[in-house]
């Protein structure tokens, strides 16, 4: 009878993109013993990139360890283990070639399946990552009692110190397209009465917060809701074309329901998913790749400042799931209204924390 392994795997990154690594273990599936342990630092990369790390790293010790083994993989990322499991497409190319990576070195154990735990449930793979992250890696191989763990290098210079900056993100006001929940995207659309209204309470709502520059959107809705807050705070409004909505394409204008009925395999492939794009649209993962370069430009620009950032829901979505260091797939488990206002801290060693998440008590 084949032995059965588990192997446990997570990665992650402190700016999505930023400082990252991963860990991976593997234990004995009958007992549950510890046979060995992987972290490592990879440098800078994204969160999905470090999970696929893990994912390599832990199957090559499952390997080392016995290749005629069964091994279930145990992951958080929805995304890897539904990639890996053939059901959804590997498109961006570090994760692509990592996952050929993954499957040249599973095909040479017995056989290898997925399977998605909650994060809970991943802890230990989690801590392997955040060692590395931290500068500390390790490998250990506890089966044949040889233990080889890289301490911290002790640094020769004082650390730089820390610079924290504080995001404020406002979801624009209200549009014609709001009330019937209708796609907007990349469709110009100015504010409605009711959405000037809006605008014009977040402003008074900000007031007091220090804020010392505002980035907006090029999207009418957003420059609308930026200015009015501009002209309640009286600082400047810059324009970062990263920051607009996904491009919904051939549903531009539609509701969910008439988006399914106009193309039903490209909108249930589309749900839930963020590397499928609406016909002659953008994916989640399109609109993720431009947010981190817009994320990254405003962090140096305006380093220890209080930045108050006006978009749309998907950028600040993916914007928040960057301050939890959680995949992208969040965007569809997390609701925001218009004119609502979030905020995440960023500090300078990689670090973020969510304050505040959909916060409409300006609007009652």
């Amino acid at each position: 009878m084949s032995r059965k392994l588990v192997v446990e795997a997570d990665g992650g990154s402190r700016g999505n993109p930023g400082p990252a690594g991963y860990g991976a273990l593997v234990r004995d599936a009958e007992t549950g013993r510890l046979l060995a342990e992987r972290a490592e630092s990879i440098g800078r990369a994204t969160n999905n990139v470090a999970e696929y790390g893990g994912l390599v790293a832990g199957l090559q010790a499952a390997l080392d360890l016995d290749p005629s083994a069964t091994v279930e993989v145990r992951m958080d990322s929805k995304l890897v283990v539904e990639q890996m499991s053939g059901r959804w497409q590997v498109k961006h190319p570090d994760m692509k070639k990592l996952a050929v990576q993954a499957r040249d070195i599973a095909r040479q154990l017995a056989s290898v399946r997925y399977t998605w735990v909650p994060r809970a449930q991943n802890g230990a793979a989690d801590a392997l990552a955040n060692s590395a992250m931290d500068g500390r890696p390790v490998r250990r191989d506890l089966a044949t009692e040889s233990v080889v763990v890289e301490d911290e290098t002790a640094p020769t210079t004082e650390p730089a110190p820390l610079v924290t900056t504080v995001t404020h993100l406002l979801r624009h006001g209200r549009t014609e397209h709001t009330p019937e929940r209708r796609f907007s995207g990349s469709s110009d659309l100015p504010l409605s009465e009711l959405g000037r209204a809006d605008a014009a309470a977040a402003a008074r709502h900000l007031a007091g917060r220090g804020v010392d520059v505002i980035v907006a959107s090029p999207l009418q809705r957003a420059r609308q809701t930026a200015e009015a807050a501009a002209e309640v705070l009286g600082v400047p409004v810059e324009v970062d074309r990263d920051l607009r909505e996904l491009d919904f394409g051939a549903w531009e204008g539609m509701t969910g329901e008439e988006a399914r009925a106009s193309s039903p395999l490209a909108f249930r492939r589309w749900s839930g998913a963020i590397d499928v794009r609406p016909p002659g649209g953008e994916s989640v993962a399109d609109v993720s790749a431009r947010v981190s370069r817009a994320r990254a430009r405003i962090l140096e620009r305006h380093a220890g400042k209080t930045v108050l950032l006006v978009s749309h829901v998907t950028p600040i979505k993916l914007l928040l799931a960057a301050g939890l260091g959680v995949g992208d797939e969040i965007v569809h488990r997390v609701f925001l209204e218009a004119a609502s206002l979030s905020t995440v801290t960023w500090s300078s060693d990689g670090r973020a924390s969510v304050r505040l998440v959909n916060d409409t008590s300006h609007l009652t």
